[in-house]
């Protein structure tokens, strides 16, 4: 009744997967030339000769030649059937012998919750696919379980997204409304970009490594995404020409002085209201009187790289020149890359991983943009080598935790 097929084509693979409610852009052929460091291979699975199930597996090398096998948002399925759940682990076991692997790791896109940030106490955990925990431990795969902290998964557990629709910026909180504005007054500009600007998002992602102390990615790696993912590849730049907005705040202020010249004085309202005005432009000349000194044409002060699979999108990197924070870039930027997506009938747009407290900074945030948080349900192992396995694993963490010191 069930057969397998080891190297399926990438098309059959990425038809299959954006097919399913599970699609998601790590499963997608493309992100194992992202990730080239690892090795890959496709693994179809059929039922009376139809494609029920897929995997798309990177394989890491370990010492003495063992392997590690990991398979990101996946294996593509319907976890409901026992039958069919048992045959894939049966046979990526089978397959994963023949690799030397130690152990298999993979994190399943099913959803063990959803809810909005003031609901998250009392949200109710999907039986069903409770349900399918156990018909994964019932054919051998061992779960990590509810896990919390952010590092201790390959991906997160728990995620910021928002479910994109027309005019989602009216479901924004008041105070992202009034940041937007400020961008706006500030001359911030979002643009989608292309290859031509890879080099100046590569900079403010530098600049973000370096005031967070984390490392990100470089400017070859931007390129290389870019460059696979084509045009489901968005480089969203916000962008402001501090020069020509100088010369746009003197001409308001003068225009101003003008107005108050013309006003007589018993236009007391009148009076009231540009003389704001006024003390308002001349707060942003002098402010970008200084930026000038530095800064003296048009440049990018923030970016956010994205890629879509399917109708489904992650944003992966996102950077900003600290210099212009009072700009508040990112709420041109997150606006227009969620309207853009909904354009191209996208239908969720992932901001990301968050601690499972949701009360960290990301959590915060992210929370102004107004997204469903969502809790995974986690990683599974499913042990290949059992006199090593939990050696192993025992490597495997701590390799993870002096990582994530750094």
């Amino acid at each position: 009744m069930y057969t397998y097929k080891i190297g399926i084509s990438a098309e059959e693979h990425d038809t299959f997967v954006k097919a399913s409610n599970q699609a998601n852009l790590l499963q997608s052929s493309n992100w194992a030339k992202i990730k080239d460091n690892w090795g890959n291979e496709r693994i179809g699975f059929y039922k009376n000769g139809q494609l029920v199930a897929s995997a798309s597996i990177l394989i890491k090398p370990l010492p003495l030649g063992f392997t590690m096998l990991y398979i990101p948002r996946g294996p593509v399925m319907d976890y409901g059937d026992q039958d069919l759940v048992s045959f894939v682990i049966k046979s990526l076991k089978a397959y994963g012998k023949t690799k030397r692997t130690l152990f298999i790791k993979f994190d399943p896109a099913l959803l063990l919750r959803q809810y909005a940030l003031s609901d998250a106490e009392s949200a109710p955990e999907n039986e069903h696919v409770l349900s399918y925990v156990k018909n994964l431990e019932k054919a051998g795969a061992n779960w990590a379980g509810r896990t919390s902290d952010i590092a201790e998964t390959i991906q997160p557990r728990f995620q910021a997204n928002v479910y994109t629709a027309p005019n989602l910026a009216e479901t924004f909180p008041k105070h992202t409304k009034r940041l937007m504005k400020d961008a706006i007054n500030r001359g911030v500009i979002t643009t989608r970009g292309d290859l031509t600007d890879v080099t100046e998002f590569a900079k403010v992602v530098e600049l973000t490594e370096g005031r967070k102390g984390v490392a990100l990615r470089n400017e070859d790696y931007f390129r290389k995404m870019m460059t696979i993912y084509g045009d489901d590849a968005y480089l969203h730049l916000a962008k402001v020409n501090l020069p020509k907005r100088l010369a746009e705040y003197q001409e308001q202020l003068a225009q101003i002085e003008k107005d108050l010249l013309e006003t007589a004085d018993h236009q007391k309202k009148r009076l009231t209201k540009l003389n704001q005005q006024k003390a308002s432009v001349e707060k942003y000349i002098s402010e970008f009187s200084d930026f000038v000194q530095k800064y003296d044409e048009e440049l990018v002060i923030a970016g956010i790289l994205s890629v879509r699979f399917g109708n489904v999108m992650e944003m992966l990197y996102a950077g900003m020149n600290d210099d212009f924070k009072k700009f508040y870039p990112q709420y041109s930027l997150y606006p227009q890359v969620f309207d853009d997506a909904y354009q191209d009938s996208i239908i969720w747009a992932n901001m990301g991983g968050v601690e499972g407290s949701l009360d960290d900074g990301l959590t915060k945030f992210k929370a102004n943009f107004a997204p469903t948080f969502e809790e995974y349900i986690g990683e599974f192992d499913i042990p290949v080598n059992r006199l090593l396995y939990k050696l192993s694993q025992f490597a495997f963490e701590t390799r993870k935790r002096l990582r994530n010191k750094h």
